[in-house]
């Protein structure tokens, strides 16, 4: 558990399901988040990522934002590579809880065997950009023109999507 003034990160659990979805709606509602729509429900969200680490960044007894992983691939020679989720509640934006999050993501992948984190941000969402370069994730490129979006005001445009990743510097992943 990590604590900075009125901020606690701390292990999710499915007691937090509603605000988890909520927030991930939140960021899908910016159009600069995911190619998805609407939040899937708590059953598709729970298997769709590693039991752990899932850490939620709580102010005030409120869930403000959270992280958590997805496979990259069910190849076993990929089971220390996955993919990092980052999302903060609109009103707490601006805080440094990405940050906050990310930084403990990582660190609590490591302790679970994950020696790579990857990302794919929409170029459009300096936010999270700008946050992934600043936890030392390295940009590896621009996937162009890599999903169509289906909804919104850029429903119908092909978006462009910045991969990213961070390979740990541990020297027991080599």
């Amino acid at each position: 558990m990590t604590t900075t003034a009125n901020v606690v990160v701390q292990s999710l659990t499915a007691a937090d399901a509603d605000a988890i979805l909520d927030i991930y709606q939140q960021g899908m509602d910016t159009g600069h988040a995911t190619f998805q729509e609407f939040a899937p429900s708590w059953d598709e969200w729970n298997q769709s990522h590693l039991q752990k680490p899932r850490l939620g960044a709580f102010v005030d007894a409120e869930l403000a934002g959270w992280a958590a992983l997805s496979p990259t691939s069910s190849r076993c020679v990929y089971v220390g590579v996955a993919e990092e989720s980052v999302y903060v509640a609109s009103k707490f934006a601006g805080m440094g809880i990405g940050l906050m999050l990310l930084q403990a993501i990582v660190a609590a992948s490591e302790e679970e065997g994950i020696w790579t984190l990857t990302a794919g941000v929409f170029p459009e969402n300096e936010a999270s950009m700008k946050l992934h370069q600043k936890a030392g994730f390295k940009t590896l490129g621009r996937r162009e023109r890599i999903g169509k979006m289906t909804f919104g005001p850029l429903a119908d445009q092909w978006r462009d999507v910045i991969s990213f990743e961070r390979r740990s510097d541990d020297p027991k992943f080599g």
